[in-house]
């Protein structure tokens, strides 16, 4: 096996876009893609990262990648990790790429002794959920997501 896990580099910006476009196509949702390269650059190599990358790569190519970032349970009283995205080109799957960068983050939560490792999973796409209960992830059925952006963000930050 030729799998390599490595930190995105500032760099990379541009196949992490590529990757971002690639799911969001795959996801039937490419036409919300607003980010730019700037955005990545900025988000994740600027004086103060919010979010992380990691890179895969088999055989040296650009496999696939995970974005993520941290997140605070009041409840356990300690950060977690929430995995935004989390991507394999469909020419490298099978190979089992996804769990090695869960895997990565799921010993980043041991050693950092954080409380949990979340994410988000489209209800339609079976394939990732089946991979997903093979990984011992549960659903949280009682809870849904809730968001406010555009002019609806506009809107609640002027009143």
């Amino acid at each position: 096996m030729a799998l390599t896990l490595r930190p995105a580099q500032r760099e990379d910006a541009a196949l992490i876009l590529a990757f971002v476009r690639e799911l969001a196509d795959y996801e039937k949702l490419l036409h919300e893609v607003e980010a730019s390269e700037e955005d990545f650059v900025r988000a994740l190599f600027g004086p103060q990262p919010r979010v992380f990358c990691d890179i895969a790569e088999w055989e040296g190519a650009p496999a696939g990648f995970a974005l993520w970032y941290y997140t605070f349970s009041t409840f356990r009283g300690r950060q977690g990790i929430f995995l935004e995205d989390i991507f394999v080109r469909p020419e490298f799957r099978g190979r089992g790429i996804a769990k090695a960068l869960m895997q990565l983050l799921a010993r980043r939560c041991i050693d950092e002794e954080l409380g949990r490792f979340e994410w988000n999973v489209l209800d339609w796409n079976a394939p990732a959920i089946r991979f997903y209960r093979s990984v011992g992830a549960v659903p949280l059925d009682a809870w849904t997501m809730q968001r406010v952006s555009g002019e609806a963000l506009e809107r609640l930050a002027a009143n």
